[in-house]
């Protein structure tokens, strides 16, 4: 596992203290996945409800408020597939 994703792992475990009510995918590109459910987040690469998929530099964002997760999909930096609701809800939590 690099340190990118461990890095990421307890940053998202402490952006999202109380998991997620579905199962979430973060794929940093070139580096690897993560998940995120009811338990928290961990690295892995199992199947989600929804998919997030995002260079290293937009995750980082995201994770430090610098970069609206809305604005990244709508500009193509951030690729969302599958439960839309799901990743709304996601976003909420980043803002």
């Amino acid at each position: 596992m690099s340190e990118t994703i461990d890095k990421a792992v307890e940053a998202l475990n402490e952006k999202l203290s109380g998991g997620m009510d579905g199962v979430v995918k973060f794929v940093i590109k070139n580096e690897g996945a993560v998940m995120v459910d009811e338990n928290g987040a961990r690295a892995g690469d199992d199947a989600a409800d929804v998919t997030l998929t995002a260079d290293l530099d937009t995750f980082r964002g995201m994770l430090d408020g610098d970069v609206n997760p809305t604005a990244a999909f709508m500009t193509g930096k951030l690729r969302i597939s599958g439960d839309m609701g799901l990743a709304m809800k996601l976003g909420s939590a980043f803002g």
